[in-house]
Order: structure tokens, then sequence, then C-alpha cells
């Protein structure tokens, strides 16, 4: 299994990738799976090719590691790296998503 882990950049770097409608949907369904996830169960309505770089900008920010198991490729959120370098941040910006996509919150 191959990981590619960056370290978790600025808390402004991190802002800046989370703007993005496309990258906080796939990073609120990365949290709310709470667990890897394949590329394809992450995105609606994109390209494959606009998806990859949508992982890359949230790769480069520290937020989430490409996974290769069986030559298929999943995402992981980096929730404890993300938390230990910015506490709080990833769980209020994802409660606020889900509030906003209408997921029950409780």
């Amino acid at each position: 299994m191959a990981d590619d882990a960056h370290p978790v950049a600025p808390v402004q770097q991190v802002l800046a990738a989370l703007h993005d409608p496309v990258r906080l949907e796939i990073v609120r369904r990365l949290h709310n799976a709470g667990t890897s996830l394949q590329c394809g169960a992450l995105y609606d309505g994109i390209n494959k090719s606009t998806a990859t770089h949508h992982f890359k900008i949230l790769r480069e920010a520290g937020l989430t590691a490409r996974l290769i198991v069986d030559g298929l490729t999943y995402q992981r959120l980096r929730v404890d790296e993300v938390e230990a370098a910015l506490p709080g941040l990833l769980g209020s910006v994802v409660s606020g998503a889900n509030r906003a996509a209408g997921v029950p919150v409780g």
C-alpha cells in the first residue's frame, strides 16, 4: 500500500483548498464515511481529470493522502494530522458543510 501524504499546510492554504465547493464536498464525504474511499465515490458531475486536479490540491494542503491498494486508488482524509496541526478546524468546516447539505447533525 502506498501513501503519498504531504505535511499539513499553513491555515491559509488549507482554507483556500476548502474554499472550492467540489473540494469541500470531497472532504465532507470522506469525513462522513470515516474511512478511505475510492476516488469515484467522492465526486459527481465533473470529469476524471478535473477530479484529479481537486485531489492534488487537497493532497498538497495536507488534507488527504492517496492510497493505492491492489491497483485501486483511494483517498484518505488525514483527520488526526489536520487536528494536530489545526485543532478544531476540520470538524467545524465539515459540520457547517453537513448543515448546508441538509445532513442531520447530532
